[in-house]
């Protein structure tokens, strides 16, 4: 069938078949700041939802209600599995909600904030507390070597 022919309504049931999501198997460990991030991704999905609501629904705009609702679904799931969560190790030692700093071999420092996973943001300087690196990094403390991607880097500062 030529694309000519194709109807626009097609195009548009299948960009309405949006698949969920995926939710993490992991406990759902948020810092205040990443409850804070998700209570307002979940009022933008619930914004987004009445907006697609009040321009016709399905009828109008199938894509956008779909990803509204999507993302309602996806984040009204993560509020309610979020687990506020400070740091519970003793001062100097790598936790959740810290800040790690390394020095490579070549010398070079870096700092990583160790957070849930909707909050990871490696190029702002945050991980997610189930990647390789926190998972290297949680309960050591300052002076520790510890190996990170094949290297050997000291932890220098936990802050």
């Amino acid at each position: 069938m030529a694309v000519a022919f194709t109807r626009e309504e097609d195009y548009e049931a299948q960009a309405a078949d949006l698949p969920d999501r995926p939710v993490s198997p992991h406990p759902n460990l948020v810092t205040p700041e990443g409850l804070a991030a998700i209570e307002a991704e979940l009022a933008a999905a619930r914004a987004a939802y009445a907006a697609a609501q009040a321009d016709g629904g399905v009828a109008a705009d199938r894509t956008a209600m779909a990803r509204a609702t999507r993302d309602l679904r996806y984040w009204g799931a993560r509020r309610a599995s979020a687990q506020l969560t400070e740091p519970d190790a003793p001062e100097g030692v790598a936790a959740f909600g810290r800040t790690v700093e390394i020095e490579r071999e070549d010398g070079r420092r870096q700092a990583w904030r160790i957070v849930g996973e909707d909050e990871a943001d490696p190029a702002a300087g945050s991980v997610s507390y189930v990647s390789p690196l926190a998972r290297a990094l949680l309960t050591r403390q300052v002076g520790d070597v510890v190996t990170v991607a094949g290297a050997e880097v000291e932890i220098v500062a936990v802050r």
